[in-house]
């Protein structure tokens, strides 16, 4: 593909230069008044009966002119999700349209209420209007080919022969930037990285070119460097057709990198809305400023008094090599994980970050024999781990818990969360009545009422949840927490909350904390030291301010540059790093 918009070699650092060129690319210039590419009038959401609240939104109103980007933010609960989806068509059954009317470029979507027809709703996705999704591997079909899934939507909406409809598709695989389309169009999802997979669901959405482009949380669990080059894709797409973009997002970093206006939402109301400066620089409302205040700082506090004293956990020259083999028993290695170290002492947070592939939850995953390392040495404690057999290493498990990402598979659907909790409490050793008593305190530690003990998973709140899932890691009594990506899905408030939890506990309990995350700003406030890797070894690693103020590797420098900032969208180039030491 060539042009300056699609040239591969493009700095993901900055967007500064996309935003002038949307603006010289439309046939209108900026801040036109004509018709808008989405109107919304006076929509009203109902939920079901016995919800908390009567309507997922509420009296919304809002237009979105071509070439613009408007940014929703706000906790989950908002309406956020429930506003994509219904301008889509997508509406859960259990909600109802009760009012209002939604327009897409003067073509009525729903007026007064009523929508329109399902066949003519189907017709305008992709061709009027497409949408990128949170989570690519829900949105994409495990069980065909990338390059069929996007196929399908030029069968339905094209005549074109298939020679022509696969040339387009090679042609935006190489716009949204996959390396070797040739490959990419043959391979499934699961083949595929999960930035390749986000790309791949951009190109689905942007194939036919819609005026309209809906991005729910498209970059929640991306690393930043991922994030980086998402973001920028999205605007050169917009700058290259001129669509209106309605990004949702809980990353105020991103809304300060993207947004032309803001709209800030809260149990289905909107509190705010704006242009991007004056939401951010001076919020009106509380609710606004409560979220920014919410905002990790890059800038690492002073470093606090350990505890010292040998360390919980620690290993030295770790490494993992996988072994695939052909058809004819061929062995070909791929290095996951090369000399990796680290030692966590007590009261102590190591961050591990890097991008996606860095090797960072490979090494998590050898450190707690998730998977079994290829060399190297692991003690927890002052045994010696890496090697035991399962029937060994069962009894001493519980001086190493996990929290993962996602705590819907963490928290078995079937049974109450109390009876999650206790399990692991009586496998290592106390009686039931010991650990119901253990699983009551644990609920008035993580602020949630002790009859939470007696109900499901999906009563709660993703917020609730990873509450309940540190609850269950705690209850085994553990000496270290490895939490893989514990706050990455969540909005800006409830990590900030989820953050303190671990801080209290940590504090309380005197426990050892390994945390990985893609997250620079969670890995500033919270980490007291900090591991960097790429491509399976560890490139730089010390003090979380040294590494941050005072990088030393040129790795290192990018990670703290394509980080989204909430100041406006400006970012930390290498020399401004310097400057702040």
């Amino acid at each position: 593909m060539s042009g300056a918009i699609y040239d591969k070699d493009l700095d993901v650092s900055d967007l500064s230069d996309v935003r002038h060129a949307q603006a010289a690319s439309l046939n209108a210039p900026a801040g036109q008044t004509d018709q808008p590419v989405l109107a919304v009038d006076g929509l009203q959401v109902a939920l079901p009966r016995g919800a908390d609240r009567p309507h997922a939104i509420e009296n919304l109103s809002v237009r979105i002119h071509a070439g613009r980007t408007l940014c929703i933010v706000g906790e989950s609960g908002s309406g956020k999700s429930v506003l994509a989806t219904t301008i889509m068509g997508l509406l859960a059954k259990e909600l109802n349209v009760t009012q209002g009317s939604i327009r897409l470029g003067g073509e009525a979507l729903i007026d007064d209420g009523r929508a329109c027809s399902d066949r003519r709703l189907r017709e305008l996705r992709g061709t009027g209007m497409g949408m990128v999704f949170q989570e690519p591997m829900t949105a994409l079909n495990p069980v065909h080919t990338c390059g069929e899934q996007v196929d399908e939507l030029l069968r339905t909406h094209t005549r074109w022969s298939a020679a022509e409809r696969r040339a387009h598709i090679l042609s935006i695989f190489e716009r949204v930037r996959l390396p070797d389309p040739q490959r990419i169009y043959g391979s499934y999802p699961h083949q595929l990285s999960g930035g390749q997979r986000q790309r791949i669901v951009i190109a689905m959405a942007i194939v036919l070119k819609p005026r309209l482009l809906i991005c729910d949380e498209p970059t929640t669990a991306l690393d930043v460097t991922t994030q980086a080059e998402i973001l920028k894709l999205v605007a050169e797409l917009q700058a290259e057709q001129g669509s209106a973009v309605l990004f949702i997002t809980h990353d105020m970093g991103v809304v300060a990198e993207i947004a032309d206006d803001v709209m800030v939402m809260h149990l289905g109301r909107v509190v705010e809305q704006g242009p991007r400066e004056q939401v951010l620089r001076q919020p009106r409302e509380p609710y606004t400023r409560m979220l920014l205040d919410a905002v990790p700082s890059m800038t690492p506090p002073l470093p606090r008094t350990l505890p010292g004293g040998p360390p919980l956990m620690a290993a030295q020259g770790v490494g993992k090599t996988y072994v695939r083999r052909d058809w004819l028993g061929r062995g070909k290695s791929n290095v996951a994980l090369r000399d990796a170290a680290v030692a966590v002492h007590r009261g102590e947070t190591v961050g591990v970050v890097g991008e996606s592939g860095s090797g960072k939850s490979t090494f998590a995953r050898c450190m707690i024999r998730l998977i079994d390392p290829t060399e190297g040495t692991i003690h927890w404690g002052g045994d010696e781990v890496q090697a035991l057999p399962e029937r060994q290493l069962r009894a001493l498990r519980s001086r190493v818990q996990v929290v993962f990402q996602d705590p819907n598979r963490s928290l078995n659907p079937r049974r109450t969360v109390g009876s999650s909790i206790i399990e692991g409490a009586m496998n290592f050793g106390l009686d039931r009545n010991a650990a119901l008593k253990l699983a009551g305190e644990l609920m008035d530690r993580i602020r949630l009422p002790r009859t939470a003990l007696e109900r499901y998973p999906h009563q709660f709140s993703g917020g609730q949840r990873q509450r309940l899932a540190i609850a269950r890691a705690v209850a085994c009594q553990p000496q270290v927490l490895v939490a893989d990506e514990a706050v990455s899905a969540l909005d800006v408030s409830v990590q900030a909350q989820i953050l303190e939890l671990l801080r209290e506990i940590q504090r309380d309990l005197g426990l050892g904390l390994l945390f990985i995350t893609h997250d620079l700003r969670v890995a500033a406030q919270l980490c007291d030291r900090v591991i960097v890797m790429s491509r399976g070894e560890i490139v730089e690693q010390g003090l979380t301010a040294d590494v941050f103020l005072r990088p030393r590797d040129d790795y290192t420098r990018r990670l703290l540059a394509a980080a989204p900032r909430a100041e406006l969208g400006t970012q930390p180039s290498t020399d401004a790093v310097h400057e702040a030491v």
